[in-house]
């Protein structure tokens, strides 16, 4: 009950932010949305992992900063498009996040929670700089005549392409929520996040449903760093915003709950969008997920004291 009432007031707020400076200035809610879309389509797969697993993966934006990378490199090698290596790149990257379960975050599940933190935000150093090592801190891009595509509504002109985001990120969502209440995994999944001893007791194998769910997180995490790479130049320390941006909104939709990941998102990149509207504010833009993130740890304090 607590969980929609918060994914309610998240939507409410986000929708009434929307209306409210899409009346003012259109192009800030246009901006905003199309980056609330990107925000949320890194964040909802640390959302699953947190729900799933109970573990906070400091190394999440790391994961999309590698799978970019490889399909960097990729792309140049073959002359593909990064679009049609979305799905190479998600496969990849599931691999990769099986072995990096299997290897160090399994043996960290019962230590306690700062440990887990330590191992992932070692895991996220440690990625960053060996990318850092061998490719070194350059700056690489990808042009692709689609990207600056845009559209002009009277005297309102956008880009366009930026909406595919918008567009991921709803269909991840739900997509998540079709494999988690209707699939064999998907509820295997749900009862092993809910009471995992409980879950094994019934013969639902514990470790592979954690491996399962953390490399699938890794998939899309590692889809979105190849679609990530359409709009943006990559460097090493490229994840690392990312990571923090995402646990953000997962702290202020909850835990596991994945539909007020995306509310979140639209809060803050309108927010962004707002602040970056205006010369004197625009420096602010990239921490105003700070203040989010605080107001609302203060807010739960306050209603745990009142409790």
């Amino acid at each position: 009950m607590a969980t929609k009432r918060r994914t309610t007031i998240l939507v409410v707020l986000g929708l009434a932010a929307a209306i409210l400076v899409a009346i003012w200035k259109p192009t800030v809610l246009i901006y905003g949305v199309q980056q609330a879309g990107l925000y949320a389509a890194i964040a909802i797969p640390m959302g699953l992992v947190l729900g799933i697993v109970h573990i906070v993966n400091l190394a999440h934006g790391e994961f999309m900063m590698i799978a970019a990378y490889a399909t960097y490199f990729a792309c140049r090698a073959t002359g593909m498009d990064p679009l049609i290596a979305v799905l190479p790149a998600a496969a990849v990257t599931a691999a990769f996040g099986w072995v990096v379960y299997k290897l160090t975050i399994r043996r960290a599940l019962k230590a306690p929670e700062l440990n887990q933190l330590i191992l992932t935000f070692g895991l996220g150093i440690m990625f960053s700089q060996l990318v850092n090592l061998f490719f070194t801190s350059q700056t690489r891009k990808i042009s692709l005549d689609y990207v600056s595509a845009s559209v002009t509504i009277g005297e309102t002109s956008f880009g366009v392409w930026q909406f595919v985001f918008v567009a991921v990120a709803a269909a991840m969502a739900y997509g998540l929520k079709l494999f988690l209440t209707r699939t064999t995994l998907g509820k295997a999944a749900l009862a092993v996040g809910q009471n995992p001893k409980g879950a094994a007791i019934v013969g639902i194998d514990v470790d592979r449903t954690y491996g399962i769910v953390f490399a699938i997180a890794a998939a899309l995490v590692g889809g979105m760093g190849a679609l990530f790479l359409t709009r943006s130049a990559i460097f090493p320390a490229v994840g690392s915003p990312f990571t923090m941006k995402s646990f953000s909104l997962v702290a202020m939709a909850g835990i596991g709950n994945i539909p007020g990941i995306l509310g979140s998102a639209i809060l803050l990149g309108i927010a962004e969008s707002l602040l970056r509207a205006f010369r004197a504010t625009r420096g602010w833009a990239d921490i105003v997920f700070f203040v989010l993130i605080i107001a609302v740890i203060l807010g739960r304090t306050l209603k745990w004291r009142k409790s």
